[in-house]
C-alpha cells in the first residue's frame, strides 16, 4: 500500500531538527521551522486511504518515507503505532521518539531531518519539487 504527497522546498528550508520532520500543507515557512523539509503538500494524513491508515496503527507495521527530489533519494524507515490518528489535514510528521499525535506518521523513525542528505536539503532550499511515497507492510 502506498500514498504519494506532492510538495516544494522553500528558502527557509534548514532540516535541522534532531527528532522530527515534517512536511506541510501551509504555503509558507519561517526559519524556526528547522523540521520542514517542504511546504504546499497536496495531501495530508486526513486524506490517506482508510485501509493505509488501518495497516499503520499495525505495532508491527515498517513504514517507509521516500524523498525524491531532482533525480536525489533518501529513504527513512520507521514504525506504525495502534495510536497514529492519521487526522491532521496541515501536516504530517515523521518522529525517532514513540510520541503520537494527530500529524505523526511514523514513529522510531531511522533519523530525523538533520540526518537528511546536505545535498537533497539544499535543492530544497532552492524551492525544488518534492515527491513523498509512503508504503507500509
Amino acid at each position: 500500500m502506498e500514498e504519494v504527497v506532492h510538495a516544494r522546498g522553500h528558502e527557509h528550508v534548514s532540516a535541522e531538527h534532531a527528532s522530527t520532520f515534517e512536511v506541510t500543507s501551509d504555503d509558507w515557512l519561517t526559519p524556526a521551522g528547522d523540521c520542514i523539509l517542504a511546504i504546499d503538500a497536496d495531501r495530508t494524513p486526513a486524506d490517506f486511504d482508510d485501509a493505509f491508515v488501518e495497516a499503520c496503527r499495525d505495532e508491527d507495521a515498517e513504514i517507509t518515507a521516500t524523498f525524491d527530489v531532482d533525480g536525489l533519494t533518501e529513504t527513512v524507515v520507521g514504525s506504525g503505532h495502534p495510536e497514529l490518528t492519521f487526522e491532521n489535514d496541515r501536516s504530517m510528521v515523521g518522529r525517532t521518539s514513540d510520541h503520537t499525535d494527530d500529524r505523526t506518521f511514523m514513529i522510531h523513525a531511522d533519523f530525523a531531518a538533520e540526518g537528511f542528505d546536505r545535498e537533497l536539503v539544499d535543492a530544497l532550499a532552492d524551492g525544488a519539487a518534492l515527491t513523498v511515497t509512503l508504503s507500509v507492510e
